[in-house]
């Protein structure tokens, strides 16, 4: 009786240990079913049904009851989306679209900014709050951004209805890229589930690959990292200058490797059962602008902001301060997107200042494109503009934010440099690996996945054990949560 309990407990959802990629418990279960997912991938209704119920299984595991709230949400747009394509009136057609982004938006504010509002609201009045009890549902911006493009893209005519609400809910809730991305894209995904793809032996090596490269990034080095990166945001000003600026430099390292790991894992993930997600990052601080950053960074959300917020605003057609103000526009959307505080506005609202003077400079820069140096100042501006701009995304408060940023400036000391390699060595050498894999070019890595899926088994087999044991040698107490969890 005790074993059945324990499966039941290990099944049902736990509030403190909510199902992630990287824990022992989703591996398990996902051995459990690529067997089952085998049997059923030939017959297409079968398939649909087995991946919908994963995927809901998974979403329960990470985020409870609120797998009721995707059902309803995926049942009510796909009504709305079947009346929209036989709508021919614009008007109406019109309606129906607000109706559905306007029921998502709400969904969304609830969940993510009531308390925000109603605590802003409170300070203009000086009132008494009391923040409301909710529990933001896991990944709840990933799957109303998708909702919304797919609504749009009706109108639009790029994209027909799904037959059956089944194959609209496998659209939302596929579990790889369920609760933190990529956000996918439905004339990008769901001619893949009516033409299912068998994947072939190279792609489930390339998917394997994939997944090793993820867990690396995440489960090992972004983990590790972060255990030195919290002591400096947990307690801004106990740590000189120089201990600020390595945690600062840190925690631009560890949500790169967090989040790139993450979507690493979901696109190795689903192209192991025959199905593509797009590149969510392309080495991002290779970059020497921020217009490039914004091209090689979340890239699903980015080109979602661009089509479905920046060009609807008009775009660059409107004129060159118009083109400023949709871009600043933009940003502060994206940056509200991340998270319901001011310090996310900011955040956004300062890549969006930093893309406008960009484009702005732009005739003039152009014409040392060719430049070592100019290529050098450009690339050193941008990373230390980007890893400023992250201490207002990971610090506590705004408070916070200004006093490590202050802290770095005013308590520096190279005095300390020769203390912190000697206590921080391993956590230099991850920080050395990450920032080194930037500076190889991509044929290098191509290269290295070919070698990959055309090695033995034993030695695909000896590498899996390798990073397994590397996790487990440098592993907290506790499996880390991904960062974009929370959004």
């Amino acid at each position: 009786m005790s074993l059945i309990q324990n499966i039941l407990h290990l099944l049902s959802y736990q509030p403190d240990s909510p199902m992630l990629f990287s824990s022992g418990l989703f591996w398990g279960l996902f051995l459990v079913f690529l067997p089952l997912y085998a049997l059923v991938r030939n017959r297409h209704w079968q398939m649909v049904i087995f991946i919908v119920l994963f995927s809901l299984f998974f979403y329960y595991k990470s985020s409870g009851w609120f797998f009721l709230l995707l059902i309803f949400t995926s049942l009510v747009d796909w009504l709305l989306s079947r009346r929209l394509a036989k709508t021919v009136a614009p008007a109406k057609r019109k309606m129906i679209v607000a109706l559905s982004v306007l029921l998502s938006l709400s969904v969304l504010g609830y969940f993510k900014y009531a308390n925000f509002f109603l605590w802003n609201w409170n300070q203009m009045v000086q009132g008494n709050f009391q923040p409301l009890d909710i529990i933001l549902p896991v990944g709840i911006s990933f799957y109303t951004f998708q909702s919304i493009s797919y609504i749009v893209d009706v109108y639009r005519g790029s994209v027909r209805p799904t037959e059956t609400w089944l194959e609209y809910l496998f659209f939302l809730s596929f579990f790889p890229a369920l609760v933190a991305g990529p956000i996918v894209r439905a004339d990008y995904f769901i001619p893949q589930i009516r033409e299912h793809h068998r994947a072939s032996n190279a792609e489930i090596f390339a998917g394997f690959w994939m997944i090793v490269l993820g867990v690396v990034k995440k489960a090992l080095i972004a983990d590790y990292i972060s255990q030195y990166n919290d002591l400096i945001f947990d307690n801004p000003t106990g740590y000189s200058g120089f201990e600020s600026l390595m945690g600062v430099i840190g925690y631009t390292m560890q949500i790169y490797c967090d989040f790139s790991g993450y979507s690493d894992m979901a696109i190795g993930l689903a192209l192991i059962m025959g199905f593509r997600l797009t590149p969510n990052f392309d080495f991002p601080y290779k970059s020497k602008s921020l217009t490039e950053f914004w091209r090689r960074w979340h890239i699903s959300l980015s080109s979602w902001l661009r089509d479905y917020v920046y060009i609807p605003l008009g775009g660059n057609r409107k004129g060159t301060i118009r083109t400023y103000v949709n871009n600043f526009l933009t940003m502060l959307i994206g940056g509200l997107w991340h998270g319901a505080a001011w310090k996310f506005i900011f955040w956004g609202a300062m890549h969006g200042v930093g893309l406008a003077v960009n484009k702005a400079c732009r005739p003039v820069t152009k014409r040392f494109d060719n430049k070592w140096w100019f290529s050098a100042l450009a690339w050193t501006i941008t990373i230390v503009y980007v890893s400023l701009l992250w201490v207002f995304f990971r610090a506590e408060s705004w408070m916070d934010s200004w006093l490590i940023i202050k802290n770095i400036f005013t308590n520096f000391s190279p005095a300390h440099i020769l203390p912190f390699i000697k206590v921080r060595y391993v956590w230099l050498i991850m920080m050395a690996v990450i920032i080194g894999s930037h500076a190889l070019p991509r044929s290098f890595y191509d290269k290295l996945e070919r070698w990959f899926i055309n090695s033995w088994w034993i030695v695909k087999l000896a590498i899996f054990i390798v990073v397994v044991q590397l996790v487990i040698e440098f592993a907290s107490e506790d499996v880390a949560p991904f960062i974009y969890f929370q959004f």
